[in-house]
């Protein structure tokens, strides 16, 4: 998915309750195109770049793609970055220029890895009525960001307890593990709460996590999140309990050590540098010849020949790193 929001948000949309977990609520952003489907996202923020390595998600739906136009991202690049995708309603057609053409399904993770570079594309399909879902993007540590572009699918198993059903897509939780590389260590689960559940996960006392409220109303470790709120836990416990209101819940759990290293984030580009995001939006821009996308440091997604999206304008002002 494109980021097409440029400016970083003006206003600090969190609170801190007592209990040390940041509730940080969302933003409405246009992603464009004729009747610009919207989505809320709730990071970055002002004040919090990063959970861990996840830095940045989207939540988007229940859209009527009547309504909306659905997804309709045509070719743009990625560098220094994962891209995970994950839906409740709905799919996604995705292509890229290393080679692959997948489908987003609900309840089946789909992880591009960007590395040094890649473009793809991510359309809706026809058949698709209803679109709901996250988008997550989660940076790549300094060391490994040059990698190889890459894909990876995995359809994780429903683990089962009393109350709760958990699909564990990245990382490792109630016994279960994802297969799905990453470079840092990541937790990424979707949990689904009876009304009047309480379950009680064991955690990576090392990891912060961010809890995204897709459905419904619960206390996170006793603070009340509401639907489409983030609420962030810090690192230190070795358990974390999450209590449903009287209603069904479905949430988002994301977790991981502090990144513990400083990113330059602009667009669809997670950097190190001012200097880094000039010379890959030059290199995107080289690509496009008379509105068409030739090949280049970016490659072309295969299969798809639509006019690539133009890299924005840089802001007049120094890009500053962000933690």
């Amino acid at each position: 998915m494109s980021n097409l929001e440029e400016k970083p948000p003006e206003l600090d949309c969190r609170t801190a309750p007592a209990s040390g977990v940041e509730i940080m609520t969302p933003r409405d952003v246009p992603l464009g195109g004729p009747r610009a489907m919207r989505v809320r996202r709730t990071l970055p923020q002002r004040e919090r770049s990063l959970i861990g390595a996840w830095c940045f998600v989207d939540h988007y739906g229940p859209d009527d793609v009547a309504d909306t136009g659905g997804m309709v991202v045509p070719p743009h690049p990625h560098t220094g970055l994962q891209t995970v995708s994950w839906l409740f309603t709905g799919e996604v057609e995705h292509r890229d220029s290393a080679g692959h053409h997948a489908m987003v399904r609900p309840g089946e993770v789909n992880l591009m890895t960007a590395g040094r570079g890649i473009s793809h594309s991510e359309v809706s399909p026809p058949t698709t009525t209803t679109l709901h879902g996250a988008q997550l993007w989660v940076a790549l540590p300094d060391a490994s960001r040059a990698v190889d572009p890459d894909f990876a699918h995995h359809a994780p198993e429903p683990v089962t307890g009393d109350g709760y059903v958990a699909r564990v897509f990245l990382g490792s939780l109630l016994g279960d593990a994802s297969p799905v590389p990453t470079y840092t260590p990541l937790l990424g689960a979707e949990i689904l709460l009876e009304p009047g559940a309480t379950v009680v996960l064991d955690v990576d006392p090392a990891f912060e996590h961010g809890v995204l409220v897709d459905a419904g109303v619960l206390t996170v470790d006793g603070t009340e999140t509401k639907q489409h709120d983030l609420a962030y836990v810090p690192p230190g416990s070795t358990t974390l309990t999450l209590t449903a209101y009287d209603e069904p819940v479905r949430l988002l759990l994301l977790g991981g050590p502090p990144f513990g290293e400083s990113i330059v984030m602009w667009w669809n580009i997670v950097a190190r540098t001012h200097e880094e995001v000039v010379e890959w939006r030059n290199a995107w821009q080289d690509q496009i010849v008379d509105g068409r996308l030739t090949d280049g440091w970016f490659g072309v997604p295969v299969g798809d020949e639509r006019p690539p999206i133009p890299a924005p304008p840089l802001p007049n002002a120094r890009l500053k790193e962000r933690r």
